[in-house]
């Protein structure tokens, strides 16, 4: 019975196929959308949350706005910092701008940074060629730089940059290593960037004091204990007056993100299921009208000993099927958009089978839920009312 039911379920869909295409419409829409904003998101929420994992879940951010008497911490205040029992080490920065020369090139309004080797030490990845900063760069205030991916592609192209003079605000600097081009969704970008020995920034910049520090941590469970012993270092530092600093939590901002862009993934998905929803609705009202067109055909199967369940699984069928293959185009063409849609802005997205699953099962509930009123109509119809209509 049951085969028999798919084989004139699936001959009345051949045999209406427009009305067919354009009750699956409305799935496919649905399914498409889903899939392809659930991808998207999840790319950009997981290009997003590398870029903010490099920032390092282990960090504590520090800046220091300073006081009308101290303007940021001294190196002191920084070894103390970095003598706390949970700190892995410190990495200060010194910012600033300046312009970069090259024999007859000149480059204008570039980030001019003092690092230290915590900087290089904690994320290992960020040299591309040559070697870091080191101790003895720091001790001895050495005049060497490590340059961005565009300073070297403008500068150097088509040569080795390691080991050539620069010139850095009128003092030449010895190039020793270069920097791995940052993502398009990178949140810090060293492209356009030379780092140089913190110790040599204070000097060349005219900064005399340190005004971000980031700290990181050797257990993050510790984290808050770690906060409340660095916050009584500079509560020292600057009397007390704790408006002096801010201090972030870079765990608890990358948990925070997480979270946000979680509830921004089911939003969306939420709103994508609404046309599914719709489509359910087309499909319900495309069996109504068949139910309606094909009542002489219905008399005539109670007529010859066809039960209300045979009718009722006909009916149910055809809504399962339409919403089915309506779902598998929409899963096909929601793909080909994530894809296009992740080449052009410039993120790797990946279509997950549990999305998949997911948006396939909702549109074979659709097809049951929807499908389950024309069905039940149809199966309830009188024979001799329906034969009536010959």
């Amino acid at each position: 019975m049951i085969l028999e039911s798919i084989r004139m379920s699936f001959m009345n869909i051949i045999k209406n196929k427009l009305r067919s295409v354009l009750t699956m419409l409305g799935v496919v829409i649905g399914v498409a959308s889903i899939i392809a904003l659930i991808s998207i998101v999840q790319g950009a929420t997981n290009n997003i949350s590398n870029e903010v994992i490099k920032l390092g879940g282990n960090k504590v951010f520090i800046n220091v706005f300073g006081t009308a008497l101290k303007q940021g911490i001294t190196e002191k205040d920084a070894e103390r910092i970095a003598a706390l029992d949970n700190i892995a080490g410190v990495s200060p920065t010194i910012s600033g701008k300046g312009s970069v020369i090259y024999g007859k090139k000149v480059l204008k309004d570039i980030t001019i940074e003092g690092k230290n080797e915590v900087y290089f030490r904690a994320d290992p990845e960020l040299l591309s060629s040559g070697r870091a900063i080191n101790i003895l760069d720091l001790e001895s205030k050495n005049q060497v730089a490590v340059v961005g991916s565009n300073i070297v592609r403008e500068l150097f192209f088509g040569m080795d940059p390691i080991g050539e003079k620069i010139i850095i605000n009128g003092m030449t600097y010895t190039v020793i290593g270069t920097l791995r081009e940052s993502a398009g969704f990178s949140l810090s970008s060293t492209n356009d960037t030379v780092v140089i020995p913190y110790t040599t920034a204070l000097r060349s910049l005219g900064i005399k004091n340190i005004t971000t520090l980031d700290a990181y941590l050797e257990d993050t469970d510790l984290a808050d204990q770690t906060i409340l012993e660095i916050k009584g270092i500079l509560n020292q530092a600057f009397n007390y007056n704790e408006d002096a600093y801010k201090i972030y939590n870079m765990g608890d901002i990358i948990a925070s993100f997480q979270s946000i862009m979680s509830m921004m993934s089911m939003l969306l998905a939420g709103i994508a299921a609404i046309s599914l929803v719709v489509g359910g609705i087309g499909i319900m009202n495309m069996m109504l009208v068949s139910v309606t067109e094909r009542t002489t055909e219905i008399g005539l199967r109670k007529a010859l000993g066809a039960t209300p369940f045979a009718i009722r699984l006909q009916f149910i069928i055809e809504s399962i099927f339409l919403s089915l293959t309506g779902g598998i185009i929409g899963l096909i063409m929601g793909a080909l958009l994530a894809y296009l849609l992740a080449e052009i802005i410039g993120i790797e997205v990946s279509v997950s089978i549990s999305t998949n699953l997911l948006a396939l099962g909702f549109s074979a509930t659709v097809g049951i839920i929807f499908g389950y009123m024309p069905a039940g109509k149809a199966s309830r119809l009188n024979p001799i009312d329906a034969l009536r209509s010959v």
